[in-house]
């Protein structure tokens, strides 16, 4: 067996995420909205689901609102009152959690233009990308630092605003535990939000 990163750490993370509940979708057929990575087929079983008294033409509506949403110049807080809002059309449903449909897929492309990045692994609530992890051999401190440098350049890249700002939480994991004295946090796993200032640090087991 070769031991790389695939073998090392996003195999054994997607398998931990599919026993989380996670589906795991493989994109050689699938489809999605490259403007914002919205699995719209995904998205639409999933609003209506959740919103038995829209119809197909209702959630493709829907679907263009969120694209609006994502072009603003707010770090996706117009966005993120939409996904929490109960009262109306829901977007996820908090109150029964299992309504909701849970998928992970590995390296999407998030392509504007001539520029594009792929996440290791990407999280999907009803089709649409919240959240990604940046996974690394264990003892490979470099590429943690790497990734969360090139995370800041992509924050400022206007071309992936949309990417960015649908992004409710990013993770970065080298799986070595978590060190808690160092000042630089530069072992282990962290929670980054977006922000133009230093992230956010939380540890988890």
């Amino acid at each position: 067996m070769t031991f790389n990163e695939d073998s090392r750490v996003k195999t054994p993370t997607l398998m931990y995420l599919t026993e989380l509940g996670y589906t795991y979708l493989s994109l050689k057929n699938a489809k999605w909205d490259e403007d914002t990575n919205i699995f719209s087929e995904i998205y639409t079983q999933s609003i209506c689901k959740t919103n038995p008294e829209l119809d197909l033409k209702d959630a493709d509506r829907i679907q263009s609102e969120i694209s609006l949403l994502l072009e603003y110049e707010d770090l996706g807080k117009a966005f993120y009152h939409r996904l929490e809002e109960q009262s109306g059309i829901k977007r996820i449903d908090f109150e029964n959690f299992d309504n909701n449909t849970f998928n992970v897929v590995k390296e999407l492309p998030y392509k504007k233009e001539e520029e594009e990045f792929r996440p290791d692994i990407i999280l999907l609530i009803n089709g649409m990308p919240l959240s990604f992890i940046e996974v690394k051999k264990p003892h490979n401190l470099d590429g943690i630092q790497a990734d969360y440098k090139r995370v800041a350049r992509r924050n400022a890249n206007k071309n992936f605003s949309k990417f960015i700002n649908s992004t409710q939480i990013m993770a970065f994991s080298n799986t070595l535990k978590y060190d808690n004295d160092s000042h630089m946090q530069q072992q282990g796993a962290f929670y980054a939000a977006r922000s133009y200032g230093n992230p956010a640090l939380k540890h988890f087991s």
